[in-house]
């Protein structure tokens, strides 16, 4: 149904028109393949989001959507944050800021080649990762709402690295705006032993080759050169961020109905920007993007600690830190005039293009760096933002490969130590807490990552720089 509507506006563009209740056409970024290979439920959740209240120019989805919760995973929409917007627990997520954060080593392939599987058995003993993970810090409840307001920036002031990373990691390291008293005691209670943990499912560690530059004089300016080690991080708010969408999902259900919003699905529950609920919501949310940020911080300071051990002289520097399960309040031009939107981002990436107010003043000339993560035996791609895409997807990209079969299905079709097994012949270790959970993240479960990006690239969301190959990847 949703399919047969889809019609084709440029290369790697696609409308689908407004129809039965549509405010906005939705608008999907892919080519042909990728559209072709899409789930129909992607069509139909795009349009659903599409008649949400105060929705402004379309509802977007990348290159490496596929079918979510409520939103499509890869959907993006802006609400107007002034005259009659929405907010909606579905369409951040449930790993609220979940994320990806580069590491310039200052090594090469040649350092670590001979060290790899001690690096590999280093960071597999130090990163505590896995299903109920528990890191060494245990947060008393001060602390935890002192955490939940200063992000990295609390866990710098805590000895967990250096007041250089702030300039590198989206919003300074702090989401203003936080409410530990929105969010609940038992939210606080998942996560009083959890920062500092990589968590499950398909976060990870790994430690990359750059084989690939597409940009000079981009990438030089973000310090990348052929042959040079980086450390990848993904991960996001673990138990805290999934409970405070699970709290407010409940809760706006039935403020959507007393507000007289006729929602689509259920999954879609929503609140007035402006409302107690729509208030409250943002309060707990930027509390769970601080967790979140806190949390790849003190991974940042166990990461480094394992490289000096075994390299004295490494200095991991922090190339950037994205989040894409987010919902920000950005100003962005509507019709030709600047409105304030609440720009939610659900397993899409944020992408800022040159002389970005919020970009760093030594990375303002060139673009926000884009950081898009592989499946284990896959690349990871740096991107750089354009200036052309602020007008196409208020300054949006895709966050990943984007999953081709659910973790059930990849777990049937393949068993955890074969594919382990068949990395290390390709020259990757892998070390997982999990054999199943490995097998659920195997590499032939996503789509591939070189068309998502190669889309992204020719829709000019943003440009290739830098391509990433694994050498070791811990896994949860």
């Amino acid at each position: 149904m949703y399919a047969d509507k889809l019609k084709r506006h440029s290369q790697c563009q696609w409308r689908i028109e407004p129809f039965d209740g549509m405010r906005v056409p939705v608008i999907i970024f892919a080519d042909q393949k990728l559209i072709r290979d899409m789930d129909e439920k992607v069509f139909e959740q795009a349009v659903n989001v599409a008649k949400l209240p105060g929705i402004v120019k379309a509802s977007y989805a990348m290159p490496d959507a596929h079918w979510g919760y409520g939103f499509p995973i890869g959907g993006v929409a802006g609400f107007d944050a002034e005259q009659g917007g929405v907010v909606s627990a579905g369409g951040v997520g449930f790993d609220i800021s979940c994320g990806v954060r580069a590491l310039r080593t200052g090594l090469t392939v040649g350092d670590i080649e001979p060290q790899k599987n001690r690096l590999a058995d280093l960071l597999a003993r130090r990163i505590p990762a896995g299903v109920g993970s528990r890191g060494k810090l245990k947060l008393s409840r001060r602390e935890m709402d002192d955490m939940l307001v200063g992000g990295a920036q609390w866990a710098v002031e805590r000895g967990f690295g250096t007041t250089a990373d702030f300039e590198h990691t989206e919003e300074h390291g702090r989401m203003t705006g936080a409410e530990p008293r929105y969010v609940s005691d038992q939210a606080k209670k998942r996560q009083e032993e959890e920062v500092g943990t990589l968590g499950s499912g398909n976060h990870y560690l790994e430690v990359q080759k750059v084989t690939e530059i597409y940009d000079a004089a981009c990438a030089e300016a973000f310090g990348l050169h052929h042959d040079d080690i980086l450390v990848g991080i993904h991960c996001g708010s673990r138990g805290l961020g999934h409970q405070i969408g699970t709290d407010f999902l409940s809760r706006m259900v039935k403020e959507a109905r007393n507000q007289g919003i006729e929602l689509p699905e259920k999954e879609l529950a929503c609140a007035p920007i402006k409302s107690e609920l729509g208030r409250q919501y943002i309060g707990a949310m930027n509390c769970g993007m601080n967790c979140a940020l806190a949390n790849r911080q003190v991974l940042t300071h166990l990461i480094r600690q394992v490289f000096t051990e075994i390299w004295p002289k490494s200095n991991l520097a922090l190339l950037y830190d994205v989040s894409h399960n987010t919902c920000k309040l950005e100003e962005h031009v509507v019709d030709e005039k600047a409105k304030k939107l609440y720009v939610h981002r659900k397993g899409a990436t944020r992408a800022f293009g040159p002389g970005h107010p919020l970009l760093p003043a030594d990375l303002k000339a060139v673009g926000q760096p884009v950081l898009i993560g592989g499946t284990m035996g896959t690349a990871s791609y740096v991107l750089v933002g354009t200036e052309k895409n602020m007008s196409l997807s208020f300054g949006s990209c895709c966050h990943g490969a984007g999953r081709a079969m659910s973790r059930t299905q990849a777990a049937k079709k393949w068993q955890g130590r074969d594919v382990i097994r068949t990395l290390a012949e390709q020259g990757i270790i892998i070390r997982g807490a999990s054999v199943r959970g490995v097998a659920e993240e195997a590499p032939g479960a996503y789509k591939d990552v070189d068309e998502v990006v190669d889309a992204t690239d020719r829709a000019e969301l943003a440009k290739k720089v830098a391509k990433l190959e694994p050498i070791v990847c811990v896994k949860g």
